[in-house]
């Protein structure tokens, strides 16, 4: 869930892999492209959007992608996947299967990511497993 810099919309990522954005408070659902288009989020977290299409490898089915999160600063894309992988992308990354800056392999499902420092390609996240075993 992302509020906008202004804090006027909302933007979520549903269970049926839909991206859906609201205006605040009123809670009505925006369905025009355009004015979504436009809209200055002040965070990202979500896999779902033309802004992040390239976080998507060829072979990748809907559920390998678990976790976004772009820098402060805007510029970088942190993800997590089921492959237990951590990759670095260039935000915003609207072409398809975008090659990644850096990669980090886990050990397992990597369910949240968090960039907590960026400074070009040099970043300090936290990751957080999956507890599956």
């Amino acid at each position: 869930m992302d509020f906008s810099a202004d804090s006027s919309y909302l933007q979520v990522s549903t269970g049926s892999y839909k991206r859906q954005v609201y205006e605040v408070p009123s809670g009505k659902q925006l369905v025009d492209q355009a004015v979504i288009d436009r809209i200055t989020w002040a965070t990202w977290t979500s896999v779902l959007g033309d802004e992040v299409i390239g976080i998507w490898s060829r072979h990748a089915e809907k559920a390998d992608v678990n976790c976004a999160c772009v820098s402060h600063s805007g510029i970088n894309l942190v993800t997590g996947d089921d492959f237990g992988m951590v990759k670095l992308f260039d935000f915003p990354c609207p072409e398809k299967f975008v090659r990644t800056c850096f990669c980090i392999i886990t050990t397992r499902s990597t369910v949240d990511v968090m960039v907590s420092y960026c400074f070009s390609r040099r970043c300090m996240m936290e990751i957080f497993p999956s507890l599956n075993l």
